[in-house]
Order: structure tokens, then C-alpha cells, then sequence
């Protein structure tokens, strides 16, 4: 089965398309989509040793390479300027391409990089784990960590074209599928109740192709209404409030991102509870369980509240949360930081 799908943001249009086998005919795909006179890759140092020849043979261009250390705690402002510094070196220029071949780390930093090099460079996705494949690859958010918090800095810069083989996730660890699935799950919270039921199946591995239309076709139209994320888009950060709270709290190493947004999505569905709405945390530990994923938030909850404080969701004296009042419908809830106090301390 192969899927197409094409979002219109603020630079061109971005097409994707997912298909098994697709990695194997990716340089082709690129030469319909650009007309570069050489092409940059940048993989991770797990990525690398898999993928980073298959995909480099391919063009008949000129084609240099980073690899980059892999990991969370590598996605900082130092990597992005080690990436500027291969770009000058290889002679890229306006007109070239840049490739993000990895997972979401890989995708958000060479995004960034993609987009404030030369003030723009045509950028094109190939992600490689499902993590990146169902969310982070597509729908042009890029940035790198501070020290204060995840992703202070970044751009919105779409990709214009995205490439999801999910052959490549049968290199993946099962822990690193896991991860992938605490996207998935919030997709079916936040939109399609159908794709819980998909991934509640002992063997949601052999529909794999269909989940992940399902998520990205939720994201690109979500996207294709809210691009910078002022409104509509912000659902799509169930779970990530308190998920990226935890992250920081346990320096980026403690937690994967998959693991910190199912442990934050339990945390908004308590939340919601303790708002006075029915309480759905049951079912979703449940899921998440099944799935080998975490549910219970391990710190402080001072220090969980002080480190959302710092989080790009919060406007002034306001957090904006996302609750779920029933599978496939998600709101937006701004709370007063003072309200929030008290309800994150009854988590």
C-alpha cells in the first residue's frame, strides 16, 4: 500500500509519502521534488551505519554528510553549528539540498539548521523511527533544547518533501517502537478512537502502514489549519506540558520522549479529573502498558511545576492545556498558573 498526502504551508507545498520500500528509491524522488547541484545528509550516529550509504549511492550529484551524536541531550545549539560548518565546507548554496535522515532529534535539529542557513535551504525528511514518522517529520516544526527547557529555539519550516519507509522500523529496538506508539495513542486521544482500537491489537506491527497514515493525515490537516501553532495545533500537544516538564527534569536521559508524553498524557487526564470531568485514566494506562510504556510521574512536583512554568505553552499568567473530555475530542484549557499549582501538587 502507498499513501500521498500534501500539505500548503507558509513555504510551498510539502508532499509525503509513505510506502514500504520507499528509502530504496528516495534519491529519485528527490529529483522530482528539487534541482540541486549537490546534497547534504544529516543521520545520527545510530542511523549512520544503517542507512547513511543506501541512501548517499543513490544520487549521481555531489554528496557530503554530518553525523551527528545521537541522543536528546546532543539536540543543542552546538550541533546545529557543527552542521553550518560541513554546509560551508561542502559548498552548499540556496539551491542545494539538505536531507534529515533519522529520527525526531535528527529531523528537528537539521530542520533548524535548514531553515536559518543562508536564511533557508530546500529541507527534505526521511525519518527512521515512528516516533518521527507519525509526528515529528512532518508539519515543519524545528528547533534545539536550552538548558531552561525543550525546544526554546527553533523555526517553522516546513519540509518539502517527506519520505516514510516504515521498513526501516524493523531496525528498531522494540523500547524505540514503544516510543513511537506514545504519539500514536495520542492521536487516537485527541482525533480517531479508531486508531486506539488499531493499537490495542496484539499485532498493530502488521497494519503499521495504516496507523501511520492515520496519524499524519490527523497532523496535516491540523497543520494545514494552525501552521504556527496559535490555535487548533496547540492539540497537538497532549501530553507534551507535562511530558517535556519531565524531560527537563530528568536532563533528557532519563526519559525518551515517547515515554515522558505517555507519563504526561496520564498526568492531563488526572488533571482533567481533578477539574471535575470523568476520569479516563484508566483505560489509557491500560494501553500504555500493554504497549511497554510508563504512566506514573516520578518527580518532585514542585520541580514539575517550576520547569512547565518555563515551557513555550504558557502566555502570560496562563497554561494552555490540553484535556481530553472523550476519546477523539480535545480542548483547549487555559489555567491560571496559580489554579495549576494546586492541581499539579494532587497529582
Amino acid at each position: 500500500m502507498s499513501y500521498h498526502l500534501s500539505l500548503t504551508g507558509a513555504n510551498g507545498v510539502s508532499d509525503i509519502y509513505i510506502e514500504t520500500g520507499l528509502l530504496g528509491r528516495a534519491a529519485s524522488l528527490c529529483g522530482e521534488a528539487f534541482t540541486p547541484s549537490r546534497v547534504h545528509i544529516v543521520t545520527d550516529s545510530t542511523v549512520a551505519p544503517l542507512y547513511l550509504e543506501a541512501l548517499a549511492s543513490q544520487f549521481s550529484l555531489p554528496v557530503s554528510h554530518t553525523v551527528i551524536p545521537a541522543g536528546e541531550e546532543h539536540k543543542r545549539l552546538a550541533t546545529v553549528e557543527t552542521i553550518y560548518h560541513d554546509l560551508l565546507a561542502a559548498g552548499m548554496t540556496r539551491g542545494d539540498l539538505i536531507i534529515a535522515l533519522g529520527g525526531g532529534v535528527t529531523g528537528d535539529i537539521t530542520g533548524f539548521a535548514a531553515a536559518t542557513f543562508l536564511r533557508g535551504v530546500p529541507l527534505c525528511q526521511i525519518p527512521t523511527t515512528l516516533l518521527a514518522q507519525v509526528d515529528s517529520s512532518v508539519g515543519g516544526k524545528t528547533g534545539v533544547d536550552l538548558p531552561e527547557g525543550k525546544n526554546l529555539a527553533g523555526a517553522f519550516y516546513q519540509p518539502r518533501l517527506v519520505l516514510i519507509d516504515p521498513a526501516v522500523l524493523q531496525t528498531l529496538p522494540e523500547k524505540t517502537l514503544a516510543d513511537g506508539m506514545a504519539e500514536v495513542v495520542k492521536y487516537g486521544y485527541i482525533a480517531n478512537p479508531a486508531i486506539l482500537e488499531m493499537a490495542a491489537q496484539p499485532d498493530y506491527q502488521n497494519q503499521i502502514e495504516a496507523l501511520i497514515y492515520e496519524c499524519v493525515k490527523i497532523k496535516r490537516d491540523v497543520v494545514a489549519i494552525d501552521e504556527h501553532d496559535t490555535g487548533l495545533r496547540m492539540i497537538l500537544n497532549f501530553g507534551h506540558t507535562i511530558g517535556h516538564a519531565a524531560e527537563k527534569l530528568g536532563h533528557y536521559v532519563d526519559l525518551t520522549h515517547g515515554q515522558a508524553v505517555a507519563i504526561g498524557m496520564v498526568a492531563a487526564m488526572r488533571l482533567s479529573a481533578a477539574m471535575g470531568n470523568e476520569d479516563l485514566s484508566a483505560p489509557l494506562i491500560r494501553l500504555l502498558t500493554q504497549l511497554g510504556l510508563p504512566s506514573e510521574l516520578r518527580y518532585d512536583r514542585e520541580a514539575v511545576y517550576g520547569a512547565l512554568l518555563s515551557d513555550k505553552k504558557k502566555f502570560g499568567g496562563t497554561v494552555n492545556f490540553i484535556l481530553v473530555r472523550e476519546p477523539g475530542r480535545a480542548e483547549i484549557t487555559p489555567i491560571a498558573a496559580e489554579t495549576l499549582h494546586d492541581y499539579i501538587l494532587k497529582l
